[in-house]
């Protein structure tokens, strides 16, 4: 099972590649891993997407909060949350192709960033499914290069009930 992290960390120097040694050091598996500033240019929020079951979750958990620079580590697996990528596509584009791309690429809401003569370089954000459909869709096309975000998250804000 796929479990999602969110940190606040010090903004420090080495404190991703702390993290990030703990994984390998211990043999956990990180599937994905974003760091951005917040409105604090002292903190720091790290996502990280790893897998595994309860045991090792515990584990990493643990771990993480040992270390001297996470400062909060919330659990997003289960809370309501909002999940984002962002992904940079190029695909092959003949030019009796280019309509029919651009026809797919609106249905999916992406954004062209950079028409080549032979190819033609889109950004899609969405969630990790909708991201992996557009990618589907355009290996018919031929894609030659991807770049991935990796997930970014943050937990929903708590609604009023019976609000006015």
């Amino acid at each position: 099972m796929k479990h999602v992290l969110s940190l606040l960390v010090e903004n420090h120097q080495g404190v991703l590649s702390r993290i990030s040694g703990l994984f390998s050091g211990r043999g956990y598996n990180l599937e994905s891993i974003t760091a951005g500033v917040t409105t604090d240019p002292g903190i720091t929020r790290i996502t990280l997407v790893s897998s595994g079951n309860e045991n090792v979750l515990e584990q990493i958990k643990k771990q993480l909060n040992k270390l001297i620079d996470v400062i909060k580590l919330i659990d997003l697996t289960e809370k309501p949350s909002v999940h984002r990528e962002m992904a940079l596509i190029k695909v092959h584009a003949a030019p009796k192709q280019r309509g029919e791309i651009f026809q797919v690429a609106d249905v999916f809401r992406t954004r062209v960033m950079d028409v080549g003569m032979d190819s033609i370089m889109l950004e899609i954000t969405g969630s990790c499914e909708k991201i992996d459909d557009f990618i589907t869709i355009m290996q018919n096309y031929g894609i030659t290069e991807i770049a991935r975000s990796g997930l970014i998250s943050m937990e929903k804000t708590k609604k009023i009930k019976g609000g006015r």
